[in-house]
C-alpha cells in the first residue's frame, strides 16, 4: 500500500490528518460524537461544580432514595472503590447523606439533601437545554431510531459477554 504525504495547510504549516478509514467504523464515529457531548456537558455542569460522574450519581440517588453504594456502583458501571471518591465528594458538599442500614452495618443507604435536590433540579434543566441544542435539527423519529440502535448495541454486549 502506497503511503501519501499528509496535506499541509499553507497558512499554518500543519499537516492535516485523514481519519477516513476510522470514520467508516461505527464505534469510532460514536466515540467522536460522545467526545462532543462530553465536552459540552462538562461546560454545562461546571457552574454547578459537578462532573459527569458526580451528576450521574446525584441523579441516581435522587431517583432511588435509600440506594446502597453497591447498587449505585453497579448502576454506574464503575468499581466500588472509585465510587467512594464520588460519594465522599457529594457528601462533603452536603448534597447527600449516608445512613447505615440497620440490617447490614457495613452498607449505607444514600439519600439526597434538600440542597442536593435543588442543585440537581437546576443541573438537570441545564443538561436538558444542552441536549436540546446538540440535537437541534434532528427529527424525533431519527432520535428514536438512534436510541433503539444504542440500546441494541448495549443488549448485544450483555448477551455476548
Amino acid at each position: 500500500m502506497k503511503k501519501t504525504a499528509p496535506d499541509v495547510s499553507p497558512e499554518s504549516g500543519i499537516a492535516s490528518v485523514s481519519d477516513r478509514t476510522l470514520r467508516s467504523l461505527h464505534g469510532y464515529q460514536m466515540k467522536r460524537t460522545f467526545n462532543v457531548i462530553q465536552s459540552d456537558l462538562a461546560r454545562t455542569l461546571k457552574p454547578f461544580d459537578l462532573r459527569m460522574l458526580t451528576f450521574t450519581a446525584l441523579v441516581l440517588i435522587i431517583d432511588n432514595p435509600g440506594l446502597r453504594q453497591s447498587q449505585l456502583a453497579e448502576a454506574m458501571d464503575i468499581e466500588r472503590p472509585n465510587l467512594v471518591v464520588i460519594v465522599d465528594e457529594l457528601e462533603r458538599r452536603d448534597l447527600i447523606i449516608r445512613d447505615r442500614l440497620p440490617n447490614d452495618r457495613r452498607a449505607y443507604a444514600l439519600k439526597a439533601t434538600l440542597a442536593g435536590r435543588h442543585l440537581c433540579e437546576k443541573a438537570v434543566a441545564a443538561v436538558t437545554a444542552h441536549e436540546k441544542l446538540l440535537l437541534k435539527g434532528i427529527s424525533p423519529d431519527a432520535l428514536e431510531v438512534a436510541v433503539k440502535v444504542m440500546q441494541m448495541i448495549e443488549a448485544n454486549r450483555q448477551r455476548n459477554g
